[in-house]
Parts: structure tokens; C-alpha cells; sequence
């Protein structure tokens, strides 16, 4: 595969800005991370893989290589350098993809960053293209970048440089493991809650089939969301601490369960006469499919969101967390109970981050199934560390979730120094007596703050995707701008030569 180069376009040089502290902090960790990103080649590696899959599906469709211009490989090849950019950008300012697009056109500096720039004028992605960006590639991809950046920054410096430029490379001696919960954009999971969600959604989906031209008789759908909406109102008067508070919520489900009969009655109605009719519609299949996914996931799951809250209200029987149906739009979310101190249960999935010293994040993963325990995640980790940096962490720390007898055997067996907090209160004794544990498990507590920078400033609480297979990538443009974020910040070699020179 040869090299295909696109010419960048000339754009004017940046605005001088004095009297802000805090932009000048952001253009210089900007300025660092463009060059981090030239200097990794991670970004001529993402730009070569989208050239390659250009081209693998033009020969899906019949063309040849020979068919392919330059001049459409130099496009995709500036389209990918762009999405790139735009993803790190919006994970760095948090933005919506609505508020980026309206960011890069209000800033010069952004604008420079994300390769948009021009002398005459300039092109800003629209929100929907900036969408369209984040949903680009796989995880996987992701992942191929943020590895090509950690092994530039872990790279021995050759000839007195280092490939970053970095005083010193990343310590692969010390590795830090700690898992949490990327709680799912879902409102608290009560069972009467998720009925109303199953109505609305279902008389929304009957009003837009009825707009496009197909009807059968049945009462105003306004009506039905007006009697769904005086019910809920009721549910949530009927406080736990007034009198009679059981036996006022068990009357008010009975009559949301009446209600649901006929609204399931109808919205199964419209599904068939969609699915039989949508050519008289003037819908696209497409958005067709749509209405109907939304309309047959929300009507299989109903009989089980019906059972479960006559179980819970009218039963007052428990039903296991592994049974429980925690929301109608999210199938892969799960109860984890991690006893924290802001809050005991959440609602969502167990993400898996791994550092080193210095803060970055070589590791990581988003679970789709429950996590049987923190102490089966060690082995599949540091095999990937292993893998990414070709040898092992000279030790390994962790709290005393991830203790376990085949996990102390295996470490030794490996030759790794086991820094895992034990759980026994007799082995943690005899273990504080060694000055190294003891330094690498002071060292672990930043863990939790890493923990804590990783999810609030950069993956967001509640994270806004939708669908595991979104928030699985989203978690990878999160850790890369994370790592580029940290890595732009580490000491320059370039600096401490400024220093000594001046110091002389």
C-alpha cells in the first residue's frame, strides 16, 4: 500500500491572546497534542487504515484498485485526519456534537487543531458530520491508535531523543489496576416508570404511522397519554411514609396494567399495518425499519416490565438482579453494587482501567456481561499489557478486590511483584512490613483519582450513548484523549535543555 499525501491547505497564523491564563494552558496542550499525534504516527496509521477500507469497499463494489484516483484518496485521507481531530476535541471540551461544530466555528485555535483553518473560507462540519465522525470506526480502531501513541511514548529515546520528545519514557515497572461502573443514561429504574416509558413510547410510534397516511379506529392518542400521565401522577403522591401507601400503589398499578391492555392492543395493531403497508406511506423502508425496531423491542420486553412490577408492588415479592429489567432501551446494563459512599447501587457496566506511573491509561475495558469478580480481570490485563509492550510490568497494584490465591500464584509464577492489597487481615500486616508494597500501594490510591478524572472530565456522568457497542467506542475516543491529555502535560526533554542552558 503506498503512501497517499494530501496537500493541507495554507490557513492563517493564530491570534495572539495575552491576559488568560487558562487559554494559554489549552493552546499550548493543543499545540502538544498535534505534534504527539504527528510524532506517534498515530495519526498516519489512522489515516492509512480508512484509506485501506476506501478501498476495500470500492472492490466490494466492483471498481479496481486502478479505479481509485488520487485525487478520492486524498479526500478520505483529509476527511480521516479531520475526524480524528474533531473526536479528540469534543472529548477534551466534553461538547455535544451540536455544541463542537458551533465551537470550531467561533474559534481560531480550534479551527487550526481540527485542520479547518483557511485563508478564504471556512468549511465547519455540521453537527450531524461531527456525529457521523464519532461513529467513524470500531473500538478496535480506536484502541490501534491509543496503542501506537503508548508504545511512542514507552519508546527508548534513540540518539539522545526521545520519539515525543519526553524527558523520560513511560515506567513500565509500576502498573495500576482498578475497576468502576459507567453508569448508562437511564433515570432510576423504578418498576411502575418503566410502563409509563413503554406507553409513551408506543403512542409516539402510532402518531408518527398515523401522520405518514396509515389509520385504524381507535381513541385519541392524546387521551391515552393524558390518562397515562394522571396515573403517574398518582404513583408518585402516593408517598411510602403516608397511611395506607402499599395499598394506594397496588390500586394505582392495577389501573396503569388496564390502561396498558388496550394501548398494547392498538400499538400492535398499527406495527402489523405498518409492516404491511409502509409502501403507502411516504416513508423510506428505512425509516420505516426504524419505527418498527423501536415498536416490537418495547412491545417483547412489556409482558416482562408488566410481571416485574406486579411482582415488586402487588406481590411484594423480591426479584434477583440478575432477572430484573432495569430499562427498555438498554438491554446490557446491569446491577453493580460497589457500596460507595455517594452511591451503593449503579446502574450500568464494569469498566476495567489499567495505568502506569505516570497516569496513562494502557488498558482498559467495558464489560458487556456481568463481572463475576475484580480478581478474573488480572491475568487477561496484564497479557495485554505484555502484548502492547512486549514484557511484563515489573509489579502489579491493585486493592484487595483483585487478591486471590491463583492470582499471588500466577504473579509469582510470572516473576511480577505482587502489590495487591491482600485480604487477609493477617497476610496485609505482614505485607505492610515491606517498604516497596508499601510505596506502590500508596502509589494505587492516585488510582482512584485517576478513576474519578477519567469518568468526570472526559467520559461524562451519565455517559450519553446509546447501545453498548457506542459507549464501547465512545470509551476508546475517552481514553485516547485522556492519554494525549497527560502526555502533552509530562516534562519536556526540550525544557530541562532550556533549563541547563540557562542555569550555565
Amino acid at each position: 500500500m503506498g503512501i497517499v499525501s494530501y496537500q493541507e491547505e495554507l490557513s492563517p497564523a493564530l491570534p495572539t491572546v495575552v491576559g488568560n491564563v487558562d487559554y494559554q494552558e489549552f493552546r499550548s496542550t493543543l499545540l502538544r497534542i498535534d505534534e504527539i499525534l504527528r510524532r506517534s504516527g498515530a495519526e498516519r496509521q489512522f489515516i492509512d487504515e480508512r484509506i485501506e477500507a476506501y478501498r476495500q469497499a470500492a472492490r466490494e463494489r466492483g471498481r479496481e484498485a486502478e479505479a481509485v484516483s488520487p485525487g478520492e484518496l486524498s479526500e478520505v485521507a483529509r476527511q480521516a485526519s479531520q475526524a480524528l481531530r474533531c473526536n479528540i476535541t469534543r472529548q477534551l471540551l466534553g461538547e455535544s456534537a451540536r455544541g463542537l461544530s458551533t465551537r470550531l466555528a467561533d474559534s481560531p485555535l480550534l479551527q487550526s487543531f481540527c485542520g479547518i483553518a483557511r485563508l478564504d473560507v471556512i468549511q465547519v462540519p455540521s453537527k450531524s458530520t461531527v456525529d457521523r465522525y464519532g461513529k467513524l470506526v470500531d473500538e478496535q480502531a480506536v484502541r490501534r491508535v491509543i496503542d501506537q501513541v503508548s508504545r511512542a511514548a514507552a519508546g527508548p529515546a534513540r540518539r539522545g531523543l526521545h520519539p515525543l520528545g519526553l524527558e523520560k519514557p513511560l515506567d513500565l515497572e509500576a502498573y495500576f489496576l482498578d475497576t468502576t461502573c459507567v453508569q448508562a443514561n437511564i433515570h432510576f429504574p423504578t418498576d411502575w416508570v418503566l410502563l409509563r416509558d413503554a406507553a409513551r413510547t408506543l403512542i409516539k410510534a402510532i402518531r408518527v404511522i398515523r401522520k405518514h397516511g396509515l389509520k385504524h379506529r381507535m381513541p385519541k392518542p392524546e387521551a391515552l397519554i393524558r390518562e397515562m400521565n394522571r396515573l403517574s401522577i398518582q404513583m408518585t403522591q402516593t408517598g411510602r411514609s403516608k397511611p395506607d401507601s402499599k395499598r394506594e400503589r397496588k390500586r394505582v398499578l392495577r389501573q396503569i396494567k388496564e390502561l396498558m391492555k388496550p394501548i398494547r392492543r392498538h400499538a400492535s395493531r398499527y406495527r402489523n399495518l405498518l409492516a404491511e403497508r409502509w409502501a403507502d406511506t411516504d416513508l423510506s423502508w428505512r425509516r420505516a425499519c426504524v419505527v418498527l425496531d423501536r415498536m416490537d423491542r418495547v412491545l417483547e420486553l412489556l409482558p416482562q416490565a408488566i410481571a416485574q412490577a406486579h411482582e415488586r408492588i402487588i406481590a411484594g415479592r423480591k426479584v434477583a438482579n440478575a432477572q430484573k429489567l432495569l430499562s427498555l432501551y438498554e438491554p446490557d446494563l446491569h446491577v453493580i453494587v460497589r457500596g460507595k459512599a455517594s452511591v451503593a447501587v449503579e446502574f450500568g457496566n464494569t469498566l476495567l482501567l489499567g495505568e502506569t506511573r505516570e497516569g496513562v491509561i494502557v488498558d482498559w475495558h467495558l464489560f458487556q456481561e456481568q463481572v463475576a469478580g475484580d480478581a478474573v480481570l488480572v491475568k487477561d490485563s496484564v497479557e495485554r499489557f505484555s502484548q502492547l509492550f512486549g514484557r511484563n510490568p515489573g509489579a502489579l497494584g491493585a486493592d484487595r478486590g483483585f487478591d486471590s490465591k491463583g492470582n499471588r500464584e500466577w504473579l509469582d509464577q510470572e516473576k511480577i511483584y505482587n502489590a495487591i492489597c491482600p485480604r487477609s487481615p493477617r497476610r496485609q500486616a505482614l505485607r505492610i512490613t515491606d517498604e516497596r508494597f508499601v510505596k506502590l500501594q500508596r502509589r494505587r490510591a492516585q488510582t482512584e483519582a485517576r478513576v474519578a478524572i477519567f469518568k468526570n472530565g472526559f467520559l461524562g456522568r451519565p455517559m450519553r450513548s446509546k447501545g453498548f457497542r457506542n459507549r464501547e467506542r465512545d470509551t476508546g475516543w475517552a481514553v485516547l484523549a485522556h492519554n494525549l491529555w497527560v502526555i502533552a502535560r509530562l516534562p519536556r526533554a526540550e525544557a530541562r535543555r532550556a533549563e541547563w542552558k540557562q542555569a550555565a
